[in-house]
């Protein structure tokens, strides 16, 4: 599926896609590594940490961790994501920059618009982070994240990203017809019986459904005709799931339905041009570390119709010793799937200027002066 995420707090169920949050932290993301660059000595306890805190993973997040508002107070505060929203609106031909900060809701939720909203505030974000001496040392993204991954790494021009995403997300809509397909996400059963599960339903029905996202070790997101899906559910069930819960997307992604977008995706990706990444990319279809220009363009061709592997790419992460990770973007979902995977690791999210202070402040560095900010709302170029 795409990068969605849905998030379930409290019982209420508000967004929906391959991520799912509930007061447990049920929900989805994506992960990567960062290294600062500001200046290594320092005296007393902060030279200490600041020496400590060397190597950073970012997470970007995918799918459904949009709002209505997200990136609008990085614009109005730094100058370089109000510029970043520019060349958004420039290399889309209209405002994205309007819809970030203003919605509709309710067309923030389709994905043509979801998908390049959710990479611009991420990568405005990740240069504010930039801007203050940080960058990455390994870079990840869940889903869709992985274009932002990307960008960080210097693999992907944003230019080029941001139009990418708009035509995968209008692909992967137009790939399904309404109401084929379905997606749920299984809570509290293991991701090897929810495999099984799937496979069972698929013979049982004849049709398609399969894993779409292993978000945690505690949630699944599955994926497929809306007959399977459903049967797949009501097997979890059976077979001692804590909770299977129908998600309200507009497309079954991640999964083999998905094939005609991936391979219109895959005609556009291989005319894009890829680069050399400074920083290795953990690709969510392998989870593996890449740095090689075409296995990265290929690795987000086949994650169309692949599964998220998110847990083992965030424990892929966690074994090349990060001291902390940051998700990169709107919302908080990759932290709290963090939690649910190991939560002995430190992480923290950078959405805003009292986030981005917070991160500061957490891994041991010190914001820029107020100089390289702007306090007073700037005139925002096709905002409002």
């Amino acid at each position: 599926m795409h990068n969605p995420v849905l998030v379930v707090p409290l019982g209420r169920f508000y967004r929906s896609t391959t991520c799912f949050q509930s007061s447990h932290d049920i929900i989805p993301s994506s992960p990567v590594s960062l290294a600062p660059t500001v200046p290594a000595v320092r005296s007393g306890a902060a030279g200490i940490m600041a020496e400590a805190m060397t190597k950073l993973a970012f997470l970007f997040p995918g799918q459904n961790s949009q709002y209505a508002g997200m990136g609008r107070d990085l614009a109005e505060k730094f100058p370089i994501a109000r510029r970043t929203f520019e060349e958004a609106d420039d290399a889309l031909g209209f405002s994205i920059s309007k819809l970030c900060f203003d919605g509709p809701e309710e067309q923030l939720k389709l994905t043509e618009f979801q998908q390049p909203a959710i990479c611009s505030v991420s990568v405005a974000a990740l240069r504010v982070l930039q801007e203050q001496g940080i960058s990455p040392a390994y870079v990840a993204g869940h889903s869709l994240g992985e274009y932002a991954a990307n960008v960080a790494a210097g693999s992907l021009a944003f230019a080029d990203a941001v139009r990418t995403v708009r035509q995968r997300g209008r692909f992967m809509q137009e790939a399904v017809s309404p109401g084929r397909g379905a997606m749920a996400a299984v809570l509290g059963l293991s991701s090897e019986e929810t495999a099984r599960v799937c496979s069972d339903a698929a013979s049982a029905t004849q049709s398609i459904v399969s894993a779409a996202n292993f978000n945690s070790p505690e949630q699944t997101v599955i994926s497929g005709d809306a007959p399977a899906v459903e049967r797949a559910a009501a097997l979890c069930r059976d077979r001692g799931a804590k909770r299977v819960v129908m998600l309200q997307v507009s497309a079954p992604f991640h999964c083999a339905l998905m094939q005609p977008a991936q391979d219109r995706l895959a005609e556009l990706l291989r005319a894009t041009e890829f680069a050399v990444p400074g920083v290795p990319v953990a690709i969510n279809v392998d989870a593996a570390l890449v740095s090689e220009p075409a296995q990265l363009r290929e690795a987000l061709i086949r994650q169309v119709t692949g599964a998220v592997r998110w847990v083992e790419s965030v424990r892929l992460l966690i074994a090349q010793g990060p001291a902390a990770f940051v998700e990169v973007g709107p919302g908080k979902v990759l932290c709290g799937l963090m939690r649910q995977i190991d939560r002995s690791q430190s992480c923290v999210n950078v959405e805003d200027e009292a986030s981005l202070e917070k991160a500061l402040q957490s891994t041991g560095h010190r914001a820029q002066s107020t100089e390289h900010r702007v306090r007073k709302s700037p005139e925002l170029r096709g905002c409002y």
